[in-house]
């Protein structure tokens, strides 16, 4: 039974960073995209930042050249780092899987695997 664990939330002030984190358990995890999605009441959930099991990432425009999205394949995690935090950063951050080695578009369709999210707040 594959879970995945988010941890790393909270509130933070505007300027600052996060790092957030989520523990994949079970044998799926470097075979499978991964990425980190973010929802908010006015805009739904988006992905924000994505990476294959090769390694490429890629970002959504409002978060880049602010986040850094990084796997570890041996400790079975994925984390997401934010710098230079802004109040429309705030939302529920989701940790999420696909079964594709290549990431698509981020479509939430494609992704199969879902954790219960963290909060982050700024402000």
């Amino acid at each position: 039974h594959v879970q995945l664990v988010e941890s790393g939330g909270g509130s933070v002030q505007a300027g600052g960073s996060l790092r957030l984190s989520c523990k994949v358990s079970g044998s799926i995890y470097d075979h499978f995209c991964m990425a980190w999605f973010r929802q908010t009441p006015g805009k739904g959930r988006e992905v924000i930042a994505q990476i294959d099991t090769f390694g490429v990432r890629t970002y959504a425009d409002s978060v880049k050249g602010r986040a850094f999205i990084s796997r570890d394949n041996f400790e079975n995690t994925l984390d997401l780092q934010m710098k230079n935090l802004k109040p429309e950063d705030s939302g529920m951050y989701y940790c999420a899987a696909s079964p594709m080695s290549v990431c698509g578009g981020g479509a939430i369709v494609d992704y199969t695997l879902w954790g219960l999210g963290t909060q982050v707040t700024v402000s």
